[in-house]
């Protein structure tokens, strides 16, 4: 067992756009492993871009962090010392344990085993972690998407928004993309099989781009970016259509206060449109049938997904800041030590 350990920790509340400054990394000790507890080394750390709701010292969804504090985000693990009996020695693990090289649990919180190695250990933290199933039950639950339908999906190259996509492909449904860059649009089309792709950087009237692939208007809006999107796509809303809210990404780095406001609120009159948010976790019990649905699509290679790699703890807090700057291709993550069956 190391004595120490490095981790990230909130340097300074976050204003605007997030920088490197905003964090540190610092070096921790480890201490005694107390009964019930087991020790991890993580292998592949996440990148979220819903931490950033939590950097400025107001709350979210979740409470604000404090600086001084771990940053948190998902990983890949295996256990390396154990004194619980649930967790053995050379266990693989997805678990909230945070930008780190090791974390200790006392086995609650989010923490899955990973028994099934035919996918990617990262896919555990990406299309088959909170991203796809963000993906698998806004989809299903929320929209309760119906062949024949159009989807509508923003961000649609980030891992939430690609997965949605080809979620709607399976379901039946004529699959429209949002993305920036030709690079990005091309994957859409051509590996997940999105019926049209609208690249928003090449179009000056974006309204205008939306209306004319969804000439019959959109049943389902499954955004990520935020109010301004939202609004915008209102009025193309079908009778009844529904509004998945996933994300928000383009008004976390905006106060409260100046943030776009909805003004075509109209429509949910008219044409019935119910708007609705989701929190994962709230499904929680259903997560393993999800999981076992797209690891086979994933094995057989019907469901696509890309993943951006950065080596070293060290690039952590760089990969975060690209993520608003619209750097990144698919799912962001840090690789921290090895897969131990490479």
């Amino acid at each position: 067992m190391p004595d120490t350990t490095r981790r990230w920790v909130l340097a300074r509340h976050v204003e605007g756009a997030p920088t490197p400054e905003d964090f540190r990394l610092e070096e921790t000790p480890l201490g005694e492993l107390a009964d019930g507890r087991f020790l991890s080394r993580v292998i592949l750390g996440s990148v979220d871009p819903g931490t950033r709701s939590r950097l400025s010292g107001g709350d979210s969804y979740a409470g604000a962090m404090k600086i001084g504090e771990g940053i948190d985000g998902f990983c890949v693990a295996e256990v390396i010392e154990s004194n619980n009996p649930n967790y053995a020695v050379g266990d693989l693990i997805a678990a909230g344990g945070g930008w780190r090289e090791h974390f200790v649990s006392d086995g609650r919180g989010f923490i899955q085993k990973i028994t099934d190695r035919r996918v990617p250990l990262g896919c555990w933290i990406g299309i088959l972690g909170v991203p796809g199933l963000t993906a698998w039950f806004g989809m299903n639950r929320v929209a309760q998407a119906k062949a024949g339908e159009t989807l509508l999906v923003t961000s649609a190259a980030g891992p939430v928004g690609a997965t949605a996509g080809q979620i709607g492909k399976k379901l039946g449904m004529r699959v429209v993309g949002i993305a920036g860059g030709p690079k990005k649009c091309a994957w859409l089309k051509d590996e997940a099989g999105f019926d049209a792709v609208i690249d928003y950087k090449a179009e000056p009237d974006l309204t205008a781009a939306i209306k004319a692939a969804c000439p019959e208007g959109v049943d389902v809006l499954f955004d990520n970016v935020g109010n301004e999107m939202v609004d915008r796509v209102l009025p193309l809303m079908k009778l009844r259509g529904r509004v998945v809210v996933s994300g928000q990404v383009a008004d976390y780095n905006v106060e409260p206060q100046d943030r776009v406001g909805l003004k075509n609120t109209s429509v949910f009159i008219t044409h019935r449109v119910r708007m609705e948010g989701l929190v994962v976790f709230d499904d929680i019990r259903q997560f393993g049938a999800a999981q076992a649905q797209m690891a086979d699509w994933i094995a057989d290679g019907s469901l696509k997904f890309a993943i951006e790699e950065f080596d070293g703890l060290e690039s952590a807090a760089e990969a975060f800041c690209g993520l608003f700057r619209g750097e990144n291709f698919g799912r962001r993550l840090v690789r921290v030590s090895q897969d131990p069956a490479a």
